[in-house]
């Protein structure tokens, strides 16, 4: 897709079952993310937001569109900016996230806004869960179930999967990517294909996915191929004496070749590396540090892309 395209393509709220909606922001790239949307009965809940203000406000137009009332809960899926800055505009909501996860958003702040400067991103605000858990929550929509479960360590140390029994709809967070390039550095590769096994076991019939189009079963068996091709490239890298760097310079990316954002595969690479090595980290995280080393492996993913990383949040 041309970033032209990229750029001035709208974003959908979908009904994909009854009462369930995904916010589909194409193409799904750098902090161009999905959010989703229950209604029933008369009550909404928000599962996660967008990342600037204005992509917030377009938001919270299109679910008044269609909800009777604004959200009273949010649920972030995990702390990264694009899935929560956009809390701040549903002040009638309370924000739900696994406290880990609140934690790290606290710890991070705004950071996200550093790594591309050129991004309107308007007035954003801090706006931090305020109701927080340890293993999972249920919450009820009207008839609709929102089974917060807390699957651990993948795409963060903290993710959340939202799982709607009576439609069969799950919502991924970023532990499944669709068409787009998965990202790990801050979680875990292997965390990741863990996550995935038991998102299998609910054999959904709809995945709404943290970035690109909603698909079905299938979406988990794109992510997983990735990771462990990603896997077994550090296994060699490592026996090689090789970086994660030069290993990505090296790899044929074959089938994952349309994903978008294939520079992701240097910091992929970097924790598959690390976990390789048995030096993988656990539930917790020095953020300062993590934002330390992002910036390093961020200069690392602009040498792979031949220039700049561009988003068009």
């Amino acid at each position: 897709m041309s970033a032209s395209a990229t750029t001035t393509a709208r974003p959908e709220l979908v009904e994909v079952a009854d009462g369930v909606h995904a916010y589909v922001q194409p193409a799904g790239g750098w902090c161009v993310n999905n959010a989703g949307v229950l209604i029933s009965g008369g009550s909404a809940a928000l599962v996660d937001t967008v990342a600037t203000e204005a992509r917030a406000r377009r938001l919270r137009e299109q679910v008044l569109a269609v909800a009777e009332r604004p959200p009273f809960a949010v649920i972030n899926t995990h702390s990264h900016g694009d899935h929560t800055f956009g809390n701040f505009v549903f002040p009638e909501a309370v924000v739900f996230a696994h406290r880990e996860t609140r934690r790290e958003m606290h710890l991070a702040g705004l950071h996200l806004t550093e790594l591309w400067p050129d991004v309107e991103w308007g007035g954003i605000e801090l706006a931090l869960p305020t109701a927080t858990y340890q293993d999972g929550l249920t919450l009820q929509v009207g008839e609709l179930t929102a089974e917060l479960v807390h699957v651990g360590l993948a795409h963060s140390t903290n993710d959340t999967v939202v799982w709607v029994p009576e439609r069969r709809v799950l919502f991924t967070g970023d532990i499944v990517m669709s068409g787009v390039t998965p990202f790990c550095p801050l979680g875990s590769v292997s965390g990741s294909l863990r996550a995935i096994e038991r998102l299998r076991a609910f054999e959904p019939v709809t995945v709404v996915a943290g970035h690109g189009p909603v698909g079905g079963p299938e979406v988990l068996d794109g992510t997983e191929k990735y990771l462990r091709w990603v896997q077994e490239l550090a296994r060699d890298g490592v026996a090689a004496g090789a970086t994660p760097a030069e290993v990505a310079r090296d790899a044929d990316l074959g089938e994952f070749a349309g994903f978008l954002e294939p520079e992701r595969l240097i910091p992929n690479l970097h924790r598959a590396f690390a976990e390789e090595r048995l030096a993988a980290h656990g539930e917790a995280l020095d953020m300062a540090a993590a934002i330390k080393e992002m910036g390093v492996v961020f200069q690392e993913m602009v040498d792979y892309h031949g220039g700049p990383l561009v988003c068009h949040a």
